[in-house]
């Protein structure tokens, strides 16, 4: 079961409509072209978008600012995706995560990914609008024992933000 990450229209106190809100993304990727053409088209279509070259990036910015949905990249020099995401999944429970790859194909996660959905590169921006709207909504499923095992070894060494002033 599915929601859409639309919120509903509501109405001022004065009767007026309000806009219609779409969800805060964090898009993370290495690869310029790909941050920007993904965070122009999002934007464009409504979505408050911001990016992040790398994990440890994404991690700052989230700290600064939890994001409702994170789309990552799993190939990325430093902290990976694979490594991000796990750190996610313990962190912030909440957050909704899409893992994206061009080194995997299929529409299934990735066997050791914590993800709770799974974008090949280079399928059509459709799909990707179709997952960012129909991510499930409540508790994540069990990870398998793989991806259980890495999360526990990423989450022996949580990140934390640094202090305001440094």
């Amino acid at each position: 079961m599915g929601y859409s990450l639309h919120f509903p229209e509501s109405s001022s106190p004065w009767g007026e409509k309000m806009p219609e809100t779409k969800a805060n993304l964090l898009i993370v990727d290495d690869d310029a072209s790909i941050r920007m053409s993904l965070s122009c088209l999002l934007k464009h279509l409504g979505y408050r978008v911001r990016v992040a070259e790398d994990g440890l990036s994404a991690l700052i910015k989230i700290s600064e600012e939890v994001p409702d949905v994170l789309l990552s990249d799993l190939q990325m020099p430093g902290m990976s995706g694979f490594e991000l995401l796990a750190v996610v999944f313990g962190q912030f429970p909440g957050m909704r995560t899409i893992a994206m790859s061009g080194a995997f194909c299929g529409g299934e996660i990735p066997h050791g990914v914590a993800a709770d959905a799974f974008y090949p590169k280079g399928s059509g921006v459709h799909s990707l609008l179709g997952m960012i709207e129909t991510l499930p909504q409540g508790e994540r499923m069990p990870l398998d024992s793989t991806t259980a095992w890495i999360a526990g070894q990423v989450l022996l060494f949580p990140f934390q933000p640094a202090p305001a002033g440094l």
